[in-house]
Order: structure tokens, then C-alpha cells, then sequence
């Protein structure tokens, strides 16, 4: 069943959009942010709505990554300064 998306509202073919695993912490939050207002908003197609919902959960995953990262180094650091 093709999908009919409104110009300007196509969550996952945004020019220049960076693949998520090159995205920053911020990066990625940033655009979660946008997408979670723009949710919030309503007034979008159910398809639109539902691309949004898993570009969110892409980003949200994205920012988990980077969060379990930075846990696993400051650990490590502080597991360090306990020798």
C-alpha cells in the first residue's frame, strides 16, 4: 500500500540527515526532541505518525549507545582509581 507523506514531513528523507551511527549523543537527542514535539503536535497521517515513532525509537536506541558508552568509560576510570 503506497504511502502519501506531506512535503516538507518525510521523518526519514530529510537531505544532508546523517546515518544514526554517525550521529553524535546531541546530535541525536536534538532530533528526538523534534520528532517527540512534532508527535505531540499531532495533526499528521497515521503513516506519518508511525515513521516518526520509529525514527524516534532509532534515535532513542542511538542515544542509549552512546550513554552505555560513556557509562562503560567512567567505570573503567573509576574502577582504575580503586588499585
Amino acid at each position: 500500500m503506497p504511502e502519501t507523506e506531506k512535503p516538507g514531513k518525510q521523518p526519514g528523507k530529510q537531505p544532508g540527515r546523517q546515518p544514526d551511527k554517525e550521529l553524535s549523543y546531541e546530535e541525536a537527542r536534538d532530533q528526538l526532541i523534534e520528532v517527540v514535539r512534532t508527535l505531540e503536535q499531532g495533526g499528521t497521517s497515521l503513516a506519518e505518525s508511525l515513521a516518526l515513532w520509529e525514527r524516534g525509537e532509532e534515535l532513542a536506541a542511538t542515544c542509549q549507545t552512546a550513554l552505555d558508552g560513556a557509562r562503560e568509560r567512567l567505570d573503567a576510570v573509576l574502577d582504575g582509581d580503586d588499585s
